[in-house]
């Protein structure tokens, strides 16, 4: 068994394409449009791995009122980019580049080190290793 993909509703279809595709190299489908149910989506996948994330929008649906931290349900999805160097340059491109840095590179208790970006739509990123 395996994770096919990972879904996300959007608030801004292109701009959280562009947000994955630039700065966590992810490839991109082609637009999926359902002009009767006002739908539409991207795949994105990483380089080597079947795991997809699917982003989709409509204009029906509503954001949630409370922090990522603080809910049940999905927290975060976590990409790693091979080196604590790797954390750390990327973590700090995404904060000159305006994101809001959620948690700051360190080695956690488990032993991962990480750190925690918001993308465009609020959604958690752990970036590790």
């Amino acid at each position: 068994m395996k994770i096919h993909h990972i879904a996300i509703w959007t608030k801004n279809l292109e701009e959280t394409k562009n947000f994955y595709v630039k700065y966590f190299d992810m490839q991109c489908s082609e637009k999926y449009e359902n002009k009767s149910k006002q739908y539409t989506s991207y795949f994105l996948s990483f380089e080597g791995s079947e795991t997809r994330i699917e982003l989709m929008h409509r204009t029906d649906i509503v954001s949630a009122k409370t922090s990522k931290a603080k809910t049940f349900g999905l927290t975060h999805i976590s990409r790693s980019v091979g080196s604590k160097e790797k954390v750390d340059l990327l973590t700090e491109t995404l904060r000159s580049s305006g994101y809001k840095i959620v948690g700051k590179p360190r080695t956690t208790g488990d032993g991962y080190y990480e750190s925690v970006v918001e993308d465009c739509e609020g959604n958690w990123v752990e970036i590790t290793e």
